[in-house]
């Protein structure tokens, strides 16, 4: 079809009609198509309104890595670790997820050095794996945001009522007995929150950045307040001491298992880095500013949790612990004296939840934004304002989007449908990190690589299932050992076979392919911790992705193929890319 006489799929209800029907030809034609850096970095984000403005740099990059990481996760999910999973031994749960979130970071700072711009891993996908794949990304991407942003501002409620001695949910919150349970406690005070972050994001990032910097000083103050708590009012024999002699004791009550299981429950509170990378098109000097800042953030939080941790297993026997609210739980009950540390940490906790709050509605409209861009969904998001420099668009419908949810659905209904779509983002960057290393379209093949990476994920699938499906015993330990074996023998067959189709110019994931690969592994082990109705969730919530693309996207795509502001196709020559295309350094 030619592109003068090309009609929009959208023009008519029969001209709808007729692109479903040629539904099949264009999937083979667009699902599989890869965009070229060149695109993603330059003429495409001018189309749509320009650039956004650059005033970034490394400090604001790590003050948004901790604002949006340290939220009220930890003051949650450290209870429940510690009580039903790890133990004391949950000190060593957050080192582990703080160490898969590294390794993700690093692979995450190496896309983002070497293309700074704001769709972080849907860009990431994009350029490696084609449309379709990003799109599914994109799309579990945007979901996690908007749910866990609704649930973390009910949150905000909870602790703002702890904070000032009053129940929110009988003060605040207005039940309608109509409404199934879990959606029936309307929550206004949420639904402000939400409105007043948003229309501070759409005014300008610089200035988001400094109240992010001054919420999260803040929140740091009283962390360090509760770690400083827990190690002067804490017992050292707590670690190992149970209050029930019936309970199993030890710094390892529950086992290795318990600590892995404790890692995946609380690696939920190291969500928030990702969002670091969509401001990429944003800093100064991403060469320099942005590997600081991603992994500096990873690190000083991975030390912060330790450190709470450690003082919260010194307060409390682990099985004392409130699963709900275990560091204001520690001092309640004590003495009359000591209840107003519960204040205190509410008033930490409501600090912490604005700062993730904000870095995560930053990173929400920025994805939605590069989305737009790339034809999938409507141009519409993909507009940047030329006073503010700013998605505003993408910012005020997802905002919009954030505080109806967060007005009646509770909690516990929205966490769950986090974690699994975020480890699935994460498993995915971490794969197109090797891939883009290793493949370079028509100059190497992609099978010896694509075959690699299917045959270790698929080997790190059959440890998972082995690990929490063989009983205990000398034959599990030898079955795993094998399994290891295999794997790490994969990786040494690939590293030694096929060599790397390019190299970083200036920044780079160290150790490749090892590293990616451990993160590759340690996603796939901590997404066979997640139940049973996780994955249904996850299952249903990727099958209206595919609905939506099948229906609408691939049908956009095309036609702005068509019309000549297309997507490249896969099979383009890259050469053109690698020169103009790095980062370069800025007085």
């Amino acid at each position: 079809m030619a592109m003068d006489n090309h009609r929009s799929s959208f023009s008519s209800f029969k001209s709808y009609l007729n692109a479903l029907r040629d539904t099949p030809r264009r999937l083979a034609r667009r699902a599989g198509s890869v965009s070229a850096t060149f695109d993603e970095t330059n003429h495409v984000r001018f189309r749509y309104g320009g650039n956004m403005r650059k005033s970034l740099r490394w400090y604001d990059l790590i003050c948004f890595g901790v604002g949006g990481m340290v939220g009220a996760g930890v003051f949650v999910t450290t209870g429940a670790a510690s009580h039903d999973k790890a133990g004391p031994a949950v000190v060593l749960s957050y080192a582990i997820a703080g160490f898969c979130a590294l390794l993700s970071a690093f692979c995450y700072t190496e896309f983002a050095v070497h293309m700074p711009v704001a769709g972080g891993a849907f860009s990431y996908i994009r350029v490696t794996f084609g449309e379709f794949m990003a799109f599914l990304t994109g799309a579990n991407l945007i979901m996690d945001y908007v749910f866990s942003n609704a649930a973390v501002a009910r949150s905000f409620t909870t602790y703002l009522g702890t904070a000032i001695g009053v129940s929110a949910e009988s003060k605040w919150r207005i039940t309608i007995t109509s409404l199934p349970k879990g959606f029936n406690q309307i929550d206004f005070i949420a639904v402000l929150v939400v409105i007043i972050l948003t229309v501070i994001i759409c005014y300008s990032t610089r200035e988001s950045s400094v109240l992010n910097m001054i919420l999260t000083a803040l929140h740091i103050l009283f962390i360090m307040f509760v770690i400083i708590m827990g190690f002067w009012r804490g017992d050292s024999k707590n670690f190992t001491k149970p209050s029930d002699p019936s309970h199993p004791g030890g710094f390892f009550p529950f086992g290795a298992p318990g600590v892995f299981n404790g890692a995946t429950l609380v690696y939920l509170s190291y969500i928030g880095y990702d969002a670091v990378s969509t401001l990429a098109e944003e800093v100064k000097n991403p060469v320099t500013d942005i590997p600081i800042g991603v992994t500096g953030s990873v690190i000083l939080v991975t030390i912060l949790y330790c450190l709470m941790a450690t003082s919260m297993s010194m307060l409390l026997p682990y099985d004392l612990i409130n699963p709900e609210a275990p560091f204001s739980g520690a001092f309640v009950g004590k003495s009359n004296r000591w209840n107003w540390v519960s204040n205190v940490i509410g008033v930490g906790a409501s600090f912490g939840i604005l700062t993730s709050l904000l870095v995560a509605m930053l990173g929400q409209a920025r994805y939605l934004c590069v989305i737009g861009r790339s034809n999938i969904v409507p141009l519409w998001f993909a507009k940047v304002h030329p006073k503010t420099s700013t998605p505003v668009n993408a910012t005020a419908f997802l905002g919009i989007f954030t505080a109806a949810i967060a007005l009646f659905t509770e909690l516990d209904v929205l966490l769950n449908l986090v974690s699994i779509g975020t480890l699935f983002v994460f498993f995915m960057v971490a794969n197109a990190v090797i891939y883009r290393r290793y493949v370079s379209v028509e100059t190497t093949s992609p099978w010896p690589t694509l075959s690699f990476l299917c045959c270790f994920s698929c080997t790190s699938v059959i440890f998972t299932l082995l690990w929490w499906l063989v009983p205990p015993g000398k034959p599990k330990v030898f079955v795993l050992g094998a399994c290891l074996m295999v794997a790490v023998g994969l990786v040494v067959v690939f590293n030694y076979a096929v060599p790397q189709a390019r190299k970083p110019d200036f920044w780079g994931v160290p150790l490749m392919p090892w590293i990616p690969c451990v993160s590759i592994f340690l996603n796939i082990f901590l997404l066979g911790n997640l139940d049973g109705p996780s994955y249904a969730r996850f299952g249903f919530f990727s099958v209206l992705a595919v609905v939506v693309y099948l229906v609408y996207s691939v049908h956009a795509s095309f036609d702005a193929e068509e019309e000549g502001i297309g997507n490249l196709e896969s099979g383009i020559k890259e050469a053109i890319e690698l020169e103009d295309l790095t980062p370069k350094f800025q007085k």
